[in-house]
């Protein structure tokens, strides 16, 4: 609130006053006061409303002050109301009684809309956990009977694994500190797992995949385990026609460890690598291939910012991509385990 809107919300006030001034003015010169008697009257007249005006003025711009003070150090700013400062002006408590009510009442829908979604995530939940039994079932029957169609229904039952699995971390993934452990995590035991775990895939496609991951850092195994395969999945899809491959290994920086995704497929455009991450994008490449859905990506950066890892993309066209999840060192885990801030895998 600054003087000029004050006033400005005042005008009728201000024109009253003069009014009455000029009404009192008439009054006393036809009465037959001196015209001295009426200026001075004026101008203490006008003293006392500028000394009003000053006093209001600075009353209400401490007063919305403190407001907006309280307004910026909350972040569910629908609780405003419950922590406005006390007013003794009636009109200010009105207005404080009525954006509580109003708040009361988004409450209320707020609580409603997350029992809705938390009671949407428990099915989601249950129903992966129904349905990882027959696909789990498949597996070992396709595992138990090998053969040409046998190996083709277990890779079509893999990706429908794939698919199971992004929802469910889809409908975990505003809550991933409820279902997590951090500890020491081999980058490369973790790489080689979810590079087995495509192995028919990386054998159908002619895809030579090399890891070379030498340190450890402290986070989830099964979050990163989900992410990497994301992004394997990526390069798979969006692979070279011949000699295509995958490099995933590690870098060491002096506050972090870097894992680093590297392919040499198809590659993104420049201009849409910016966009990778936004939900439901799927860029170029993503119209060429019909099941591209822009999910994969968009969770991966969701997760890893939940985690505290940082994510981003250097891509060419034609020449290929790599993707880089940086991890921070905590030098205080080392430190109490007595163990190179930097672990290495023998």
């Amino acid at each position: 609130m600054n003087i000029i809107s004050f006033l400005r919300d005042r005008i009728l006030l201000f024109l009253l006053h003069f009014a009455c001034m000029m009404a009192l003015g008439g009054f006393l010169l036809a009465t037959g006061y001196p015209g001295d008697t009426f200026l001075l009257i004026l101008i203490c007249w006008l003293l006392v409303l500028l000394v009003w005006i000053i006093y209001e003025y600075r009353k209400r711009k401490h007063y919305f002050s403190k407001m907006e003070a309280v307004l910026a150090q909350i972040d569910q700013r629908f609780l405003l109301g419950e922590l406005m400062p006390f007013s003794e002006r009636l009109e200010d408590r009105i207005y404080r009684e009525m954006i509580r009510k109003s708040n009361q009442s988004v409450i209320e829908k707020i609580h409603a809309a997350e029992e809705t979604k938390n009671d949407y995530r428990e099915y989601i939940e249950s129903w992966v956990h129904e349905i990882k039994a027959p696909i789990t079932s498949v597996a070992l029957m396709c595992e138990n009977h090998k053969s040409h169609v046998t190996r083709s229904i277990s890779k079509e039952n893999a990706k429908i694994e794939n698919y199971v699995d992004m929802a469910l971390y889809y409908a975990r993934s505003d809550e991933v500190y409820k279902d997590y452990i951090i500890q020491e995590t081999d980058l490369g035991a973790v790489a080689a797992e979810v590079a087995g775990r495509n192995k028919y895939y990386f054998i159908q496609n002619g895809m030579q995949v090399e890891i070379d991951c030498k340190d450890h850092v402290c986070t989830d195994r099964k979050w990163i385990a989900f992410i990497l395969n994301q992004i394997l999945q990526n390069s798979l899809k969006y692979r070279r026609e011949t000699d295509a491959l995958i490099r995933i290994y590690t870098e060491r920086g002096a506050k972090s460890v870097r894992l680093i995704i590297e392919d040499n497929g198809v590659g993104i455009r420049q201009e849409e690598v910016s966009r990778i991450f936004e939900k439901n994008f799927t860029g170029t490449n993503g119209r060429s291939h019909e099941r591209s859905t822009g999910m994969g990506l968009y969770l991966c950066e969701k997760l890893c910012a939940k985690l505290g890892i940082g994510i981003h993309a250097e891509s060419e066209e034609h020449v290929g991509t790599k993707m880089v999840l940086e991890f921070a060192v905590s030098t205080y885990f080392y430190e109490n385990t007595k163990q190179p801030l930097y672990g290495e895998r023998k």
